[in-house]
């Protein structure tokens, strides 16, 4: 058996060390500094989107979007997925000229999933939306899922694939061996494999320095709204193309608001805190758009931290100072739908060193200026 190691517990890590653990030959560990789902992955908004994907994304998103449809077979939960689908609301004549453009764009590529819809039906699809909004861009089954039971789902199921998770471990070296394999030093001993995984969300850049290897690469801190509980009013998953927003009604009456309002985050300190004067501006977009929710009471809020490149995009690729380690970070906030497709991809390229799935954009590579 060749031994293989994932660092870092987030969904990410989990999903590589799964795929892995299911090819045939490799026993997989995998190292948690703290506890899994410790950060980003398990207090995200939880969307399960295609819609609006940066050009380059959508082959893999599409891929991990056939995925979610079959979230069950793969992990044995549903992981509180609903196909309800997700829109981005256009509240002028120009947002619906830059829908139309974005359409377009997309379908010129060989991809159908986005359709632009006008007034009267995104008033079916939402009944509650501002009588301002002129139309939409929708994904009908795109949807959203809960993200710590996601996590949780994915960490049985590496754990009954064989996955060895050990938590409370810390990195703190990375380097080859004369033998030819990896030798990962840790604050509770050495370990030592064939291949290792890099997925340790914002601190990733870190472990990548350990080997001499630099990737730009900064952080992100995006806060949370949970309302109290509210009669039933809207089903899909919404967004606005000229205002950050994603919201959504969970199926126990709460509703979840975001979009990528920054709060502020310590590395170092594992910490991150919730700026309420943003977080104040999150909630005002949302009751203009959803006038119902302008008196609800806001019951919870938080901040997750997660990395993000200079172009929003991961990292996905192997180590070009040690070879044997892959990367898979980066995800900019909007990894979650990405976790079932990129994990398997990166578990391929660990096994046989290549994957015919679409992850050939997101190499390091990319951010090498030419001599």
């Amino acid at each position: 058996m060749k031994k293989a190691l994932v660092i870092g517990g987030g969904l990410h890590g989990l999903s590589t060390a799964l795929h892995l653990a299911r090819t045939p030959g490799w026993q997989v560990t995998l190292l948690e500094r703290r506890h899994v789902g410790r950060h980003s992955s398990g207090v995200n908004a939880g969307g399960v989107r295609r819609l609006g994907r940066a050009l380059p994304e959508i082959a893999l998103s599409v891929i991990a979007a056939e995925m979610w449809q079959n979230i069950t077979a793969l992990v044995g939960d549903d992981c509180g997925f609903r196909a309800t689908g997700q829109v981005k609301v256009a509240e002028s004549t120009a947002d619906m000229a830059k829908n139309e453009a974005r359409v377009a764009q997309v379908r010129a590529l060989g991809w159908s999933h986005e359709e632009v819809v006008d007034q009267v039906e995104v008033r079916r699809l939402l009944p509650a939306v501002s009588r301002h909004v002129v139309g939409a861009i929708v994904t009908r089954d795109d949807g959203s899922a809960d993200p710590m039971r996601t996590v949780m789902a994915f960490r049985r199921a590496a754990e009954q694939a064989g996955v060895t998770i050990v938590e409370g471990v810390a990195v703190t070296g990375l380097e080859a061996t004369a033998e030819g394999t990896i030798r990962v030093d840790t604050d509770q001993g050495p370990y030592e494999a064939e291949r290792v995984a890099n997925c340790a969300g914002a601190w990733a850049p870190d472990l990548a320095a350990l080997t001499g290897e630099t990737i730009p690469c900064g952080t992100k801190a995006s806060m949370m709204i949970v309302t109290e509980r509210l009669p039933p009013f809207v089903d899909p998953t919404v967004g606005a193309t000229a205002r950050a927003l994603s919201f959504k009604q969970t199926a126990a009456g709460t509703v979840v608001i975001g979009g990528g309002h920054q709060g502020r985050n310590d590395k170092a300190a594992e910490t991150s805190t919730v700026l309420f004067g943003s977080l104040a501006h999150a909630a005002r977009i949302a009751a203009e758009i959803f006038p119902c929710v302008a008196q609800a009471r806001i019951v919870r809020s938080w901040t997750g931290t997660e990395a993000r490149p200079p172009d929003d995009m991961p990292v996905i690729g192997e180590s070009r100072t040690l070879p044997g380690l892959f990367h898979s970070f980066g995800f900019s906030g909007h990894g979650f739908q990405l976790s079932p497709a990129a994990g398997a991809a990166v578990a391929e390229l660990m096994a046989r060193g290549a994957t015919n799935l679409p992850v050939a954009p997101f190499t390091q590579d990319r951010f090498t200026v030419p001599a």
